[in-house]
This record gives structure tokens, C-alpha cells and sequence, in this order.
């Protein structure tokens, strides 16, 4: 099995994003271990713009790497409260630290509680992780 890092902070998708909701109850989201390891180096990343509106399970973006362009899906609908401009600037970032400095944009949610219970927790994402091995 490949060797894959889940975090037990995060709620996931099963589309491979992940989402922190932080402590003013906005959401930081990026894409997991898994999906940047999958699509292998990121040349470009197409982002909302501060303001826009997301849709949960809705394509928020798109991730362009040398194997693939690939929809990023939104964990939470609302509003986009920020965009990483270093993602923007350098994509590879999200290689290196994907759940970290590689995050992509901060969501306020427009119903967190009812849309957490669409997400995989961190041991249900890593035993669907486990079943694609």
C-alpha cells in the first residue's frame, strides 16, 4: 500500500479535498495527500475570486498537473472569504505541504452544520483511501 498522510484535523470529500473549519467558524480547503501524490507535479491552479459563491460537491476550481486537469470539489458551500495567492503563484506548494501552506481558499459556510454530515472524518477517509489500494 502507498503511503499516503490523512490528518485527523480535517473533514474530507470523497472527491480528495479537505476542510478545517477554523475557530471563527470560517473553512480553510485544499486538496489532500492523496489527490496532489495522484495528479503528481501541479503546474496551475484556477481559483475563485474573493466574493464568489461556492456549492457543496460542486467543482470550486481546477488543479493542472503534467498527468492531468482535474475539478476541485468544495467541501462546503458559501462565501469565498480568501484565496492562497501563493498557490496562484508558485502551484508546486501544494505538493510540498497540502495540508498546509498548500491550502487553497477560506470559505464562510452558508450552512456548516448540515453540510458536515456529507463529509468522511478522517478514519472513514483513510479506510476509503485503504480500498483504493
Amino acid at each position: 500500500m502507498a503511503n499516503y498522510e490523512v490528518r485527523p484535523i480535517p473533514l474530507y470529500t470523497e472527491e480528495d479535498t479537505w476542510a478545517r473549519v477554523m475557530p471563527d467558524k470560517t473553512v480553510k480547503i485544499g486538496i489532500t495527500d492523496y489527490a496532489q501524490q495522484m495528479l503528481k507535479e501541479i503546474m496551475f491552479v484556477e481559483l475563485p475570486e474573493v466574493g464568489d459563491k461556492v456549492m457543496q460537491m460542486d467543482s470550486f476550481g481546477n488543479a493542472e498537473s503534467t498527468k492531468a486537469v482535474s475539478p476541485i470539489i468544495c467541501p462546503f458551500s458559501g462565501v469565498v472569504k480568501a484565496v492562497n495567492e501563493e498557490v496562484v503563484d508558485d502551484p508546486g506548494v501544494i505538493n510540498q505541504s497540502p495540508y498546509d501552506s498548500g491550502w487553497l481558499i477560506i470559505v464562510e459556510p452558508s450552512d456548516l452544520e448540515n453540510e458536515k454530515k456529507n463529509l468522511l472524518d478522517s478514519a472513514a477517509y483513510t479506510a476509503r483511501m485503504n480500498e483504493k489500494a
